[in-house]
């Protein structure tokens, strides 16, 4: 996860009224505070290239995508994160200010640090969203594109994107996104 901020104890509200007059970006989770730390270059090339690629994909249709500067709020486990991209397709997200709630899509690109919390505690807490029909997930390093797929309530169906495997196809907004344009401007791994 991220580290923990100065202060960390908070109700939601206070959390709002508290992280608009902050300089950086602060998570919140179950009333405690954690400071976002800076993204490597890579991680921001991918998450532009996404985000980019879906606004051009979506523009026109009811759908709109949000970079990471948007909160996504998470009421069944009282947190908000700011996912690296998400998608929403319902018109009070679009008219909302200082956070949505009921994203179709989000995306999370990987770093060593929050793979694990990623995979883990967040995508459980994002599971309870039920408006979200699709998580995925990038690792930069191997060139793999992650998503799950809402199937039932409780089931989600994993399909992998390796480098070779062309498009992306992101079913919950109908559309495919070609791996070598998520990858774009990114030094292979060596």
């Amino acid at each position: 996860m991220n580290l923990p901020a100065e202060q960390t104890t908070f109700d939601a509200d206070r959390y709002l009224v508290w992280e608009e007059t902050q300089a950086d970006k602060h998570e919140y989770v179950r009333g405690e505070v954690f400071a976002m730390v800076g993204a490597r270059r890579e991680h921001v090339v991918v998450s532009l290239n996404l985000a980019a690629a879906l606004k051009q994909r979506l523009r026109g249709g009811p759908c709109q995508a949000y970079i990471s500067d948007l909160k996504l709020r998470v009421e069944a486990v009282d947190a908000f994160f700011y996912p690296d991209v998400m998608v929403s397709c319902d018109a009070r997200d679009h008219a909302a200010s200082r956070f949505i709630e009921h994203p179709t899509l989000v995306v999370e690109v990987l770093s060593d640090s929050t793979a694990a919390y990623d995979r883990g505690d967040k995508f459980a807490a994002y599971r309870t969203l039920s408006s979200l029909s699709e998580y995925v997930l990038v690792d930069i390093p191997s060139r793999r594109v992650e998503t799950f797929r809402r199937a039932t309530e409780q089931e989600w169906l994993f399909h992998a994107y390796p480098e070779d495997a062309g498009d992306c196809r992101l079913v919950s907004l109908e559309l495919s996104i070609p791996h070598a344009d998520i990858f774009e401007n990114v030094s292979s791994p060596k």
